[in-house]
């Protein structure tokens, strides 16, 4: 599987963008996760398919929003007012594991992840 971020940006604050993962291949479960400059990886969210069932970590609860277009094989995250916070390289991942309500990444060595896109959000 091969996947293909983009939508990233620059943003002010309360601003909004759209991140989409092109999906190259079958994918049963996708995640968004963000790293910031000297911070650890965390995850962003989730979704499964073809259920659709999303999770969310609580930072993004409320702001974000994850989606599949299955005619597009395309993972979305609509990321509405955004924070100074959010600043991070995103980073869409498959396949992930939802344990406990923590969403974990792939395993190292399996799955595939997307080359990053950043997103930078200031006044």
């Amino acid at each position: 599987v091969q996947l293909q971020a983009s939508g990233g940006g620059s943003v002010q604050p309360g601003g909004s963008l759209k991140l989409s993962c092109q999906v190259s291949g079958n994918c049963y479960s996708m995640g968004w996760f963000r790293q910031a400059p000297g911070k650890e990886r965390e995850a962003v969210s989730c979704i499964s398919n073809p259920d659709g069932t999303t999770y969310y970590a609580d930072f993004s609860k409320g702001r974000f929003t994850i989606s599949i277009d299955k005619a597009e094989n395309t993972v979305h995250l609509q990321m509405n007012n955004l924070k100074p916070e959010d600043t991070a390289v995103y980073y869409c991942a498959t396949p992930v594991t939802v344990i406990g309500g923590t969403i974990w990444p792939p395993t190292d060595g399996f799955g595939s992840w997307g080359q990053g896109t950043q997103v930078t959000v200031s006044s």
